[in-house]
């Protein structure tokens, strides 16, 4: 189904683009007066307030003046996305030096790729979450239950073994009656989920989830977050879920929310369009930390070299999910070419926007992956609190 809530961010992420670029194209048959300031026009613009001469009155020219803003990046995208690809690191460096009237300018870049991404990813066909049946869930989970109850007898051995050895002492008595009570615990757990299982098995489920999915199950967590992990009477006495959590906290609300697993991640992948351009200003810090003692550059030059690389990686992610859906079995391949081609990226644009040395770009190219991770980290839990923490 087509979320047209993507398609329209595509469209206003275009207009934007376009806005910001101030294409050049055909103005029409110009007129000798400028209706903006009044000026005298000699050719197709005014050359005092740059607005088009022959000022358009027709309702095909607002479908043209839509699809312009949407789609037209004139020939300087079709000399930008090369360089992006293949030379980053030349398309940043000239941008930054001011050779910029060839190029499309970075923000306008990363933000027409980012609301197409969104858009074109809306009309990829989502594939359901691999669960296993219910029945072999209920066999893994017999399984799970005899392997704890095994740990417990065996913890329960050495519990009574700590009491009859006369020298163990006070603090390690107490170490094991921890462990023990623990694992005591841990077969409560297990008990009660294949005893909800078994019960889904026969009776079905209340909040109407197919029994077994990965919609149960994420609405059971959250379920055993939210009120304990009470199934057919047995409460769990050990770990997160031996007490009620406050429905109020971040903690409560998140889980809450959870148990509606469909539209939880309805909303939160809503609200990573929406805020995708936090990747932004969470990752300048990182890059404007690798050259904290070189000189001549700003961060100015650090946002110029962060926009086209996740311009870069917007294109990467795209051809992913494109080859991975069309191409049956390709996804395992599709993702390991993807996870050599963006360190290989990186590298390359480090190196020709900065002028480094391969050792210097090579080191730098480590730094921003574990970087990478951490303002995907940060990124993520953003957007977990942007959109299921209220």
């Amino acid at each position: 189904m087509i979320d047209l809530e993507a398609a329209g961010g595509a469209m206003t992420g275009g207009i934007i683009a376009g806005a910001i670029e101030k294409p050049t194209g055909q103005a029409g048959d110009h007129h000798t007066t400028c209706a903006d300031c009044g000026a005298e026009v000699t050719g197709r613009f005014c050359s005092n307030c740059g607005q088009a001469a022959h000022v358009h009155r027709t309702l095909l020219h607002l479908g043209e003046e839509l699809l312009h803003g949407v789609m037209h990046f004139d020939g300087r995208f079709w000399r930008t996305l090369p360089l992006l690809v293949i030379n980053p690191g030349r398309l940043t460096r000239e941008w930054v030096q001011g050779r910029r009237t060839r190029y499309v300018s970075p923000l306008a870049m990363f933000l027409f790729t980012l609301f197409v991404m969104f858009f074109a990813l809306s009309f990829m066909p989502h594939p359901e979450v691999g669960n296993p049946p219910l029945q072999a869930q209920i066999a893994e989970q017999r399984a799970d239950v005899v392997k704890a109850e095994k740990e417990l007898a065996e913890a329960r051995v050495n519990a009574e073994a700590s009491r009859e050895d006369a020298v163990t002492n006070g603090a390690q008595q107490g170490l094991t009656s921890g462990v023990l009570a623990t694992v005591e615990g841990a077969v409560i757990q297990e008990k009660a989920r294949l005893a909800r299982l078994e019960n889904e098995l026969v009776e079905g489920r209340k909040d109407g989830l197919t029994p077994g999915s990965w919609q149960a199950s994420v609405a059971d967590i959250a379920k055993d977050v939210s009120d304990g992990d009470e199934s057919n009477g047995v409460k769990a006495t050990a770990g997160w879920s031996k007490a009620k959590v406050n429905e109020h906290s971040f903690t409560g609300t998140v889980a809450k929310k959870l148990k509606n697993p469909d539209l939880a991640l309805y909303k939160f992948q809503q609200t990573m369009y929406k805020f995708a351009f936090l990747l932004v200003p969470l990752s300048i810090p990182f890059v404007a930390l690798m050259f904290l003692w070189k000189r001549g550059f700003t961060l100015y030059d650090h946002g110029v070299f962060v926009l086209y690389s996740l311009t870069f990686m917007s294109l990467l992610l795209m051809a992913v999910v494109l080859v991975a859906t069309t191409l049956k079995g390709a996804g395992g391949f599709t993702m390991a070419a993807a996870s050599l081609i963006a360190p290989v990226h990186m590298f390359a644009q480090l190196k020709g926007a900065y002028g480094l040395r391969i050792f210097s770009a090579l080191w730098r190219t480590f730094a921003l992956l574990i970087f990478c991770n951490i303002a995907a980290t940060l990124f993520i839990l953003a957007i977990i609190y942007l959109g299921l923490g209220h």
